[in-house]
């Protein structure tokens, strides 16, 4: 491959810009924050950052690191990706400096979960998409309430679509077929990132900018780039 087109590939492959149709104006830069599509915003305007919120963002590490005096366990305790700062702060932690609600619900902490099984709340511990495992082995202990926004579970949904939680479910990525299908029963959909078609049609809008949907790549940069590359400068 030429190095050139080489170049522009590598420059342009993370980058995106928002939709045609979101109106860049009206960001909401709360909801934004947590947004992992919206990494290169956030990082050009750090001054609009919203911290609670960008602790919960699994992309904005290299952000919440670089600003040590902002880190909080507490807010991190939700965040996959800040798992390791979990586990270095373990003993200070012991679990008691963590939220652990958000914990429970954390998908990269099932290994901590385990070696504490004294301290799970089964409510909080359905919503865990990595927990699927410890739920179906535990149906009892199970709460359908966060069991309707765990992407993992869909199957023990579809069984128990009578005692689901609409708002929940209404952000679940797995349960598009069931949202299609009961589109009176929408709630919190503008998260949910397979239903950024539905959202778009249908205009439930409220938490759209946490919606990693809303962005897309940036093809039209990378075919100007190209267009505009000195081919001349070919490579073996």
């Amino acid at each position: 491959m030429l190095p050139c087109i080489a170049n522009i590939i590598a420059d342009y492959a993370e980058e995106k810009r928002l939709l045609d149709w979101i109106d860049e104006n009206k960001i909401e830069w709360r909801w934004l924050s947590c947004n992992p599509s919206a990494i290169h915003l956030l990082e050009a305007n750090l001054d609009k950052v919203n911290w609670v919120y960008l602790y919960k963002n699994p992309s904005a590490m290299h952000l919440i690191e670089a600003n040590p005096d902002k880190i909080s366990l507490l807010y991190l305790s939700g965040n996959p990706s800040a798992i390791h700062l979990l586990e270095a702060n373990l003993v200070k932690v012991n679990l008691n400096k963590v939220n652990l609600s958000w914990l429970l619900g954390n998908s990269s902490s099932i290994h901590l979960l385990k070696n504490n099984q004294d301290k799970i709340d089964w409510y909080g511990l359905s919503e865990n998409s990595s927990a699927i495992h410890l739920l179906e082995t535990n149906p009892d202990k199970i709460s359908l309430l966060y069991l309707s926004g765990n992407p993992s579970a869909i199957h023990l949904l579809e069984a128990n679509l009578n005692e689901v939680n609409w708002y929940w479910l209404s952000g679940n990525s797995s349960a598009i077929h069931l949202l299609e299908a009961n589109p009176n029963k929408w709630i919190s959909l503008s998260s949910n990132p397979s239903a950024i078609h539905l959202v778009r049609d249908n205009k439930h809008c409220e938490y759209i900018f946490s919606n990693p949907a809303i962005f897309q790549s940036n093809k039209k940069g990378i075919y100007r780039r190209i267009v505009e590359c000195d081919f001349t400068s070919r490579s073996a």
